[in-house]
């Protein structure tokens, strides 16, 4: 289903960068909103594509849980990480399927393609379902204080209800997956 669209209402014109490191540029930009008033708009800019995974078997999925700064919580989500631009998101999902699960998967299938939180950012995500799954060892990296849990889709929708799982791709992927195997569209994996 095509929604329609009206045109882009606001007026852009010069960027500067407030703060940048290898993942984000804080830009604000000098800008006239949709009824003509100057606004200084605040964007962070993602320099990486975010691809989120669920590897999934027998209605299972696996998830991740890691200490979020920006929240001072230990959070349980889906695997997840950045990917190239220039690159197939695929291998930006096997990496990070291995480096936080230690799963390979024979099969990513993309499922929802996200804008996360199109107000302030302009990061774009891609969330794939991995099937075919071979156990291995994790390679997390020395920021990342990862447990993966082995838990029921049934299970996973019910923490999400309950507020466990709030994190965004996480939340988006376990209720497309919700909706896929109530289409038949996860029988036989």
């Amino acid at each position: 289903m095509k929604l329609p669209r009206k045109p882009f209402a606001w007026t852009l014109r010069e960027r500067r960068s407030a703060f940048e490191n290898p993942w984000m540029d804080v830009q604000v930009i000098d800008s006239l909103d949709p009824n003509g008033k100057p606004a200084d708009y605040a964007l962070v800019h993602f320099k990486n594509l975010a691809v989120g995974i669920v590897p999934y078997e027998d209605d299972h999925i696996w998830i991740v849980g890691q200490s979020r700064v920006g929240f001072k919580s230990y959070s349980w989500e889906i695997a997840a990480g950045g990917g190239s631009f220039d690159d197939p998101p695929e291998l930006a999902a096997a990496r990070e399927l291995k480096e936080e699960t230690g799963f390979t998967a024979k099969t990513f299938t993309p499922i929802i393609k996200m804008e996360t939180s199109n107000s302030v950012t302009d990061e774009r995500a891609i969330i794939f379902l991995a099937t075919g799954l071979t156990p291995g060892e994790t390679e997390h990296e020395s920021s990342e204080d990862i447990s993966v849990m082995k838990i029921s889709l049934d299970d996973a929708i019910a923490a999400v209800e309950a507020g466990e799982i709030r994190h965004s791709l996480g939340v988006a992927a376990i209720y497309k997956l919700a909706l896929m195997r109530a289409a038949g569209e996860l029988d036989g994996l």
